[in-house]
């Protein structure tokens, strides 16, 4: 498994020095915004991935999900060996649940109505940001620190699913060692540098 994800890390590294190759300015327009036009709802199918099969771009298709949240209740994690989380720099649903907690601790109206069904999907990590001391830290950081431990909270909430634990359990008990070994990591990319970060927070047997 190790040398799988090196092999990704090494792929994504050499994907963002081609673009950056072929156009210096593709990821510092990346990191200024998005508009697709596309959000593509489709089957966790591994055969199937979005951006593939349609030859598109960075920026081209909105993939699942809003901050990349996984709820407990989620059992689309029966299958899979590995479970990615991955955060990302410039997101604009951490940027609204940021606005959000300000706006909840200055007691000053919304821009998100907590009651629409966006507001109650940012809700999680809108509560996780009144948890942090944002104070301590610069402003400009704010963002990429709320990134980073909210996807350290998706991991823990992949790994307290009884999916996951009846996974780990059942391989546990597996003498002969063919039972799936699932581990989740933690990654981050950055949109300005086109480069996927791994921050050393992974779940596993051994963990």
């Amino acid at each position: 498994m190790t040398t799988l994800l090196t092999t990704l890390l090494t792929a994504n590294a050499l994907w963002a020095e081609r673009f950056r190759d072929a156009d210096p300015n593709f990821f510092g327009q990346c990191a200024t915004g998005q508009s697709p036009k596309v959000l593509w709802i489709g089957c966790a199918d591994s055969r199937v991935p979005g951006s593939v099969v349609t030859d598109a771009t960075s920026g081209d298709i909105l993939h699942r999900n809003i901050a990349n949240q996984f709820h407990l209740h989620d059992d689309s994690v029966l299958s899979v060996f590995i479970l990615l989380t991955i955060g990302h720099t410039h997101c604009g649903g951490t940027a609204a649940c940021l606005e959000a907690a300000q706006a909840q601790a200055s007691n000053s109206p919304p821009s998100i109505s907590p009651v629409t069904p966006l507001g109650r999907w940012f809700a999680p990590p809108t509560n996780l940001v009144l948890t942090l001391d944002l104070e301590t830290l610069p402003a400009v950081t704010h963002l990429d620190a709320i990134v980073e431990v909210h996807v350290k909270r998706q991991v823990e909430n992949v790994c307290a699913t009884d999916v996951i634990k009846g996974a780990w359990a059942a391989a546990l008990g597996d003498e002969s060692g063919e039972r799936r070994q699932v581990w989740v990591h933690q990654w981050v990319y950055d949109v300005a540098s086109g480069r996927l970060k791994d921050v050393s927070v992974s779940r596993g047997l051994k963990t």
